[in-house]
Order: structure tokens, then C-alpha cells, then sequence
């Protein structure tokens, strides 16, 4: 009996395991694998997606994020019209990016798609994503590098007391 028990508790754990569906279930059936619809959606829209989190969480304010709590900051009519320029211009850059990062990735779904892949070629679409994204970050850090250089450090320190930043003693050296 304490075999046919041993042989059961054994055998249970692998149906279990065998039955669970792998997380990438219904993902298959995506626009694009590598991507869900929400980052997707993000990319052609210009948001941040965590790319800018460093400069955020180092000071280092968003010119959307600034606009959204304008009033809260007390910005001048020129910080404030200069933050809006910014902003453009980053979503701008941003957008732009975001296509070709989709386009990017799509190529590299369709190679897989077709089977059409090779280490080479696998290997030039991964640098190309990459370079891509890295442009994509540049353009979200260096916005918010522009942005703190138009803020004095009392909007700063508001800034990060409005988001929620509760920083350390060197916190807001400009």
C-alpha cells in the first residue's frame, strides 16, 4: 500500500506540471510576439515605457510630468511655454522612434514567421532593435536633462514631493 501511495505522490506533481499552460499562451496570436498590444500602443503614442525611470527617480523631472502638475510648481509663462516646446519635441522624436522600433521588431517576427532567419541575420536585426532602442532612451533621458536646467531647485524638490520621491539629503543639488 505504501507503495501504490509513494508511486501516486510521485505521479501527481508531473500531470500537474504537464497540464499548466506556458506563459506565453495566446501571445502567438499577437501583431507582434515580441510585443504586447499595450507597448505597442505606447510605442506610437511617444510614452516614456520606463526608459527615462533613472533620470525620474534621480531629480531629473519629465517635461510631461511637469505639464501635468504646471500649476502645482508655479512655473513661469516661460517655463511653462518652454516645457510645452519640450515635450512636443520629445513625443515627437519619441513617435518617430517608436515606428521604426515596430518595424524593426515586425521584420524580425516575419523572419521567424517565414523561417527565413539565419545567425546573421539574426544577429543584424538584434544590433539594429537595440540601436533603436537606445535612440528611443536617448531621446527620453535627454529631455528630462533639458528639463531640470528649466526649473529652479524648489520647483524640483515640489516636483518629487508631488510624485511621490521621498530622496536623500543630496537630492536636489542643481
Amino acid at each position: 500500500m505504501n507503495r501504490i501511495l509513494a508511486l501516486f505522490l510521485a505521479v501527481i506533481p508531473c500531470i500537474l506540471l504537464a497540464s499548466e499552460e506556458s506563459p506565453y499562451a495566446g501571445q502567438e496570436l499577437r501583431q507582434v510576439k515580441s510585443l504586447s498590444e499595450r507597448e505597442i500602443a505606447s510605442l506610437l503614442r511617444g510614452d516614456g515605457m520606463g526608459f527615462a525611470k533613472l533620470a525620474e527617480l534621480n531629480h531629473f523631472p519629465g517635461p510631461k510630468h511637469v505639464l501635468e502638475i504646471a500649476d502645482q510648481l508655479s512655473l513661469s509663462p516661460e517655463q511653462l511655454s518652454e516645457t510645452r516646446s519640450l515635450y512636443e519635441e520629445m513625443r515627437r522624436n519619441a513617435v518617430a522612434l517608436g515606428r521604426e522600433l515596430l518595424l524593426a521588431e515586425s521584420r524580425l517576427d516575419q523572419a521567424f514567421q517565414d523561417k527565413s532567419i539565419s545567425s546573421e541575420s539574426l544577429e543584424s536585426a538584434l544590433l539594429e532593435i537595440s540601436e533603436i532602442r537606445a535612440r528611443l532612451r536617448y531621446v527620453h533621458l535627454e529631455a528630462h536633462l533639458r528639463q531640470k536646467k528649466l526649473l529652479r531647485p524648489e520647483q524640483i524638490q515640489r516636483y518629487d514631493e508631488v510624485r511621490g520621491y521621498h530622496g536623500g539629503a543630496r537630492a536636489h543639488d542643481h
